[in-house]
């Protein structure tokens, strides 16, 4: 789809509205009639200051410019509300982009921004689904307000919209390729297999075969219908207390699964490599403003809203709850009505009832539910008024993404713009310089503006980066210039855990520092960057070799393994890159030039 309290910071504070762009033959972006409702222009001024290139020109000419500490995270799909910071400049919970993250996509919860830690296990009290027996309804859209309208849009200048961020969707054959901008800066990239059910099924709902149980793993395998089968935790796994009544404590797995038992369950994290998918039994089914959470008492606000607007949200939840079903409002509900957060439940409740009903249905393994693709979801995640828009270079992706917004979010629909590539004479990625930002992102090497340089090394344990002053000689002292390289450093290092989506544990190899307050200082200054990552991290000080040890919660494939493949000449012991992705029109045949030899 975790709190924050101190003020936006960031290397990029922009709010300008370039890539809007210029010329005869513009973007598509629909000017729809809404009921009479006209944007209504703001005099506020976003903060300028880029030093980067412009974007570049078009061929021709023409100049292109959260719950009450009770919810349990659920995966990095989530990730709206960007450069919020947490409480204490701490990591955050719940992010899933596991995405499904999504650049979750957060992702961690579905939600991602419901500001709760890990909370007490939910127990699952009757049968899933227990007396909900109305039929599916269509929903009509909400007519809003020219005043709640005139709210809920984002700031324009010069009749066009501006916001800190910008989202490129390019699609190249049947994959989906995901740029979220600040600035001019590439900040996060997905790509999305929208035809693959075997590796990006993060948020899917399965009727699964429990096929063994493993008392010593505390764990079980389970069937979903994929090649590889998947697991569940002890931890995981729903049951009802009376069944178990004589138990000390939390019963063994093996007496609350059975081989051949069937069972419902959603995947919370990608397969990756050998290892299959992780389950869980606690379905979570988010919305644009709230999360549904079937057959649970969790009962939530986003920490990250105000409090007035959430003891308002509070009344509204206190009316709308479910009685058997949890519900976290997401921060993107801030400001809306108690008609659209009624109508989010009521879509999400059709939504599990259909789940309901075919789980019911004879058969064996199978999905129940899948997730909308990435790009859907990140849009659903995180779009909001900060961004300045949303531009797509396929049609048919771009009709869905408008009716989308048109049916839940009305204010922006109008920021959602098709790009026809063969009227603007240039690619998407290479108008916004995607292409040489993600070739450098896939780079073992990244230089420090001052001259040093951080070496990124990854093997199947962990991922090591070393810090290096390079051409940095400084001018003062040895403390004093290793500090600087340092801060330099911690703030580039959050930025590429970020930008590749790399998880698991991590190692950290600052320069030696002798002063013990340096030392906190570059901790400091590392854990307030990672507060603008929304998928969660946990970070420990500096130990007594100057190595400062991390995890970030891994969803599924980082953007590394996401846009290579194991190289065949050398058995897979390195990596081979589409060429297309930095600009080719075809892949260049023979040996690959992004071909990298990285030896496990």
């Amino acid at each position: 789809m975790s709190d924050s309290s101190g003020s936006e910071t960031s290397k990029s504070q922009r709010s300008s509205s370039d890539g809007s762009g210029g010329g005869n033959n513009r973007n598509r972006n629909r000017s729809r009639n809404r009921g009479g409702q006209n944007k209504q222009q703001e005099s506020s001024k976003p903060k300028v200051g880029d030093s980067r290139p412009a974007p570049a020109q078009a061929r021709g000419g023409q100049d292109t410019d959260n719950r009450n500490g009770g919810a349990k995270n659920r995966g990095d799909q989530n990730r709206d509300d960007r450069g919020g910071r947490n409480q204490g400049g701490q990591s955050r919970d719940n992010q899933n982009r596991d995405t499904q993250n999504g650049r979750g996509h957060n992702r961690d919860s579905q939600d991602g921004d419901d500001g709760s830690g890990e909370g007490r296990r939910r127990r699952r009290r009757g049968g899933r689904g227990r007396g909900r027996g109305r039929k599916p309804e269509e929903l009509a859209n909400i007519q809003l307000d020219e005043a709640t309208m005139a709210k809920r849009r984002g700031k324009e200048r010069d009749g066009r919209p501006i916001g800190r961020y910008l989202m490129a969707v390019h699609v190249h054959n049947d994959t989906r390729h995901i740029a979220i901008l600040e600035g001019r800066t590439l900040i996060e990239y997905y790509v999305s297999r929208p035809t693959d059910d075997v590796t990006q099924i993060h948020g899917n709902v399965y009727m699964g075969r429990v096929q063994n149980v493993l008392p010593g793993m505390e764990a079980a395998f389970i069937d979903i219908s994929t090649p590889k089968n998947a697991v569940l935790y002890r931890g995981d796994v729903q049951y009802n207390p009376k069944e178990f009544e004589g138990t000390r404590g939390v019963p063994r797995i093996e007496q609350m699964l059975k081989a051949k038992q069937m069972i419902l369950c959603q995947v919370v994290k990608n397969p990756i490599a050998h290892k299959g998918a992780r389950l869980t039994q606690e379905v979570s089914l988010p919305g644009r403003f709230v999360v549904l959470v079937p057959n649970s008492d969790t009962y939530g606000i986003s920490k990250r809203l105000p409090d007035k607007e959430r003891q308002r949200l509070r009344k509204t939840l206190d009316r709308i709850k479910p009685k058997e079903h949890g519900l976290i409002v997401r921060t993107a509900a801030e400001d809306v009505t108690d008609e659209e957060l009624q109508r989010d439940v009521a879509r999400l409740l059709n939504q599990w009832e259909v789940i309901v009903n075919d789980s019911k249905k004879q058969g064996g393994p199978r999905l129940l539910n899948r997730e909308p693709d990435l790009a859907v979801r990140l849009i659903r995640e995180e779009f909001t008024k900060d961004f300045r828009g949303v531009v797509l270079d396929d049609n048919t992706l771009f009709e869905e993404v408008s009716g989308y917004m048109d049916a839940v979010t009305p204010a922006l629909a109008d920021r959602i713009e098709y790009y026809d590539t063969k009227s603007e004479g240039i690619d998407l990625f290479e108008k916004y310089h995607v292409y040489e930002q993600l070739q450098k992102a896939l780079d073992k090497k990244v230089w420090l503006p001052s001259g040093g340089s951080l070496i990124i090394e990854h093997t199947e344990a962990l991922t090591v980066i070393d810090v290096n002053t390079g051409k940095n000689v400084g001018s003062k002292s040895l403390e004093d210039t290793v500090f600087k390289n340092n801060l330099e450093a911690a703030r580039e290092t959050a930025r590429q855990l970020r930008l590749r989506d790399i998880g698991g544990i991590i190692v950290i190899d600052f320069v030696d520092m002798e002063n013990r307050k340096n030392r906190a200082e570059v901790v400091r200054v590392f854990r307030e960057e990672l507060a603008l990552d929304k998928t969660r991290t946990q970070v420990y000080d500096i130990g007594d070799l100057g190595l400062v040890e991390m995890t970030r919660k891994r969803i599924g494939e980082g953007l590394l393994e996401s846009v290579s493949t194991g190289c065949f000449t050398c058995e897979s012991n390195g990596l081979l890159f589409d060429d297309t992705l930095f600009g080719h029109r075809q892949a260049i045949p023979g040996p690959s030039v992004s071909q990298v030899t990285n030896p496990k």
